[in-house]
């Protein structure tokens, strides 16, 4: 059986493969490792390879792990790709760099609730002791370590979770047919106009989930609709920071590149299928 080094090695070359015919360059793509189901032995060996960015779906067992690999804290980037519950918003801001599906205008003011929390415990920004607000600092730059003393950034990069496709089995700010409904978008313009007054939620792009079918091409309408969506707000939110697409998976994430996705989410393809859970 291939190594997960030599796996992650394959997804690479595809990934710039697919950046080079769409005429970008590869490193303007990052690789996320799903690691859902998988246990920290795997994810240790994946970080060994020189993957450094790993997606969790569910809190409750993202948290052993990164509790795990916390002598690794510091090299690791922890991206929330799931569903968030707003209960468990509070947890999810210790525990993440990124959160990638923010879903409603609820949950975005969850966090930054929480964040305003941590604010407070290192004291205002701008004041001895506390960090200013820095829109130019990178989506990825990553925070301090979880277990350090709290010296963490009490900002945090997040990407506005869309579903385009109608499905209703998809999370995501209901958008299907966006570019044909005034109204629709007009909510949610709005929408996102209250979540970038957020202070302490960084907005950096969309992330969405294509619909899942035999031909990868099927996804392409999807992804497309997602960037032109993005450079519809980024005309409306000049500034704001819309740099980010997270789109693309194992089946699909070569279109996704190619329609101008920036973080591609990759589980099967790197550790093969999902063990299941224990419980």
């Amino acid at each position: 059986m291939d190594s997960i080094a030599l796996r992650i090695d394959a997804v690479r070359e595809r990934i710039a493969a697919a950046a080079r015919n769409a005429g970008r360059p590869p490193e303007e793509v990052r690789l996320v490792g799903v690691t859902k189901t998988h246990p920290p032995e795997i994810i240790a060996q994946a970080l060994a390879a020189g993957l450094t960015d790993f997606g969790e779906n569910r809190v409750q067992e993202a948290e052993p792990k990164i509790a795990a690999l916390a002598v690794e804290r510091a090299r690791i980037t922890w991206h929330m790709i799931g569903h968030l519950q707003r209960n468990k918003a509070k947890k999810a801001a210790a525990l993440f760099d990124v959160v990638h599906a923010i879903d409603s205008v609820r949950l975005a003011e969850a966090l930054d609730r929480a964040l305003d929390k941590e604010t407070r415990r290192q004291g205002d920004p701008g004041e001895e002791g506390g960090e200013k607000r820095d829109e130019s600092t990178p989506l990825l730059a990553p925070r301090s370590s979880l277990l350090a003393p709290r010296s963490r950034s009490p900002s945090l990069p997040v990407l506005i979770e869309v579903n385009v496709s109608g499905e209703t089995s998809k999370a995501g700010f209901e958008l299907s047919d966006w570019e044909e409904q005034p109204a629709l978008i007009d909510r949610f313009l709005a929408e996102v106009e209250a979540m970038l007054a957020l202070p302490h939620l960084r907005i950096r792009g969309l992330m969405t989930i294509a619909p899942w079918g035999d031909d990868p091409e099927e996804t392409r309408p999807t992804f497309r609709s997602i960037r032109r969506l993005r450079d519809r707000l980024a005309q409306q939110f000049p500034q704001g920071n819309w740099g980010e697409l997270s789109m693309g998976m194992t089946d699909d994430f070569e279109v996704a590149i190619e329609e101008g996705a920036t973080l591609v989410r990759i589980g099967r393809a790197i550790f093969g299928e999902r063990e299941p859970l224990k419980r």
